[in-house]
């Protein structure tokens, strides 16, 4: 009489601290450095600057390091998508400077509530973004040219809505208390909660789901390890923005985070969270990593490429909204001179390729960090912005050597 045997599902290696950090170290020597190059260029330019000029980590510099990056920060979100797909996008500075005019002339001029002249900034961005996006698929101009173009034109429409120089001066409170103004201690601590607690809980499920597949899991010690690091980093921050900064408290008090950080944060979350957890995601890596064979897996190239472009539009609008709140004033230079530099920099010194197919939108922020570092601590030490110019661009050329490098060390091994 046969018997059937029924063959014993796989077991999946138990998830271990020390074969996460194999894994990892491997992946590294193969070429995937992720953002290992930003942060530790962070570390070290912190330590260099703090020690050069110990006023570098004062309470009030520390709340300006937030300040000073955010609106480069955001249009750097916005520009990552972009260069997921090998694209590029010149014209982001100066959609942002479009943006905030739009937003001012719709306070001034026609005395609209703040929240309708966002909107309308809002709006002139994605029709900024879909105009671009349509322009490089549909008709299959190079988006450097399609881009470069925008920038020259976005400079004279800018001067068309500021009356061909004019400072249009923002009053609105709202606005201005996006840049300006710091949320209570209490309310900073209640932030840092959430954000501590909500990563906590999404590596938790995310572990136990992977488990409950047969898949191999992140160990509960490693996500202990990076959830204290998160509070460890983030409650030193929320501390050090609660302490008084204002040299005459009796008059004025200045403490808490900024109001900007939680939303720079929120979009953070939100972005991430349509990178990695959605779809649409998913499809913009696949057309970053290779276009054709995306189109032959049905994905719809155009479609992404356009959607890609009105992202990164509709977040150099929020970033003119920020800018426009932190100067509370819009003028011809709005968006200008060094943003669209600054922001690309930022992208790909925080590990986003130029050459598509690989990057995060954290990447932005580290990268966004490290320029703030590098224009603040400069600053303290009296360098003209000649040398912060040199200083950043060598940091950017390095990191674009790098990804080319490990691109080129990955293609080696076998993994690209």
């Amino acid at each position: 009489m046969s018997t059937t045997t029924i063959p014993e599902k796989p077991t999946v290696p138990a998830p271990s601290i020390s074969g996460n950090a194999r894994g990892y170290l491997e992946r590294v020597r193969g070429g995937d450095m992720g953002a290992l190059p930003a942060v530790f260029g962070l570390v070290v330019l912190c330590a260099v600057f703090a020690i050069l000029r110990p006023v570098f980590l004062s309470a009030i510099n520390f709340a300006n390091l937030f300040t000073q990056g955010a609106a480069i920060a955001v249009i750097a979100m916005g520009l990552v998508f972009v260069l997921l797909l090998g694209e590029i996008d010149l014209s982001a500075g100066y959609t942002s400077g479009v943006c905030a005019a739009v937003l001012a002339v719709t306070l001034s001029t026609y005395g609209q509530p703040w929240y309708v002249a966002v909107l309308a900034a809002m709006i002139a961005g994605v029709v900024i973004g879909a105009f671009l996006g349509a322009l490089v698929a549909k008709l299959g101009i190079p988006s450097f040219v399609v881009t470069l173009a925008a920038f020259l034109g976005f400079q004279g429409l800018l001067l068309v809505l500021v009356r061909e120089g004019t400072n249009i001066s923002v009053r609105d409170q709202t606005i201005i208390a996006i840049e300006n103004n710091n949320m209570t201690p209490v309310l900073g601590w209640v932030l840092f909660v959430i954000c501590v607690g909500g990563y906590a809980l999404v590596q938790v499920v995310r572990a136990r789901r992977r488990a409950g597949r047969g898949l191999s899991a992140d160990p509960i010690t490693l996500i202990a390890v990076r959830v204290g690091g998160l509070a460890v980093i983030a409650g030193l921050a929320v501390y050090f923005l609660n302490l008084e900064r204002s040299r005459n408290a009796l008059i004025v008090s200045l403490k808490g985070v900024p109001i900007v950080v939680p939303i720079v944060v929120a979009l953070l979350i939100f972005w991430t969270f349509v990178l990695r957890r959605t779809a649409f995601g998913r499809h913009i890596y696949a057309v970053g990593g290779n276009a054709e064979a995306a189109r032959r897996a049905g994905i719809n190239v155009d479609r992404i490429r356009i959607s890609a472009f009105v992202i990164c539009s509709g977040m150099a609008a929020v970033g003119g909204v920020i800018a426009a709140s932190q100067a509370s004033s819009v003028d011809p230079n709005t968006g200008g001179s060094d943003v669209l530099l600054f922001a690309v920099g930022a992208a790909v010194i925080g590990g986003t390729s130029l050459f598509g197919g690989k990057g995060r939108v954290l990447d932005a922020i580290l990268g966004g960090a490290v320029v703030a570092v590098i224009n603040n601590g400069m600053g303290l030490m009296g360098y003209s912005a000649s040398v912060k110019y040199i200083v950043t661009g060598l940091v950017l050329l390095l990191a674009a050597g790098v990804d080319a490098l490990s691109r080129k060390r990955a293609s080696a091994a076998g993994l690209r």
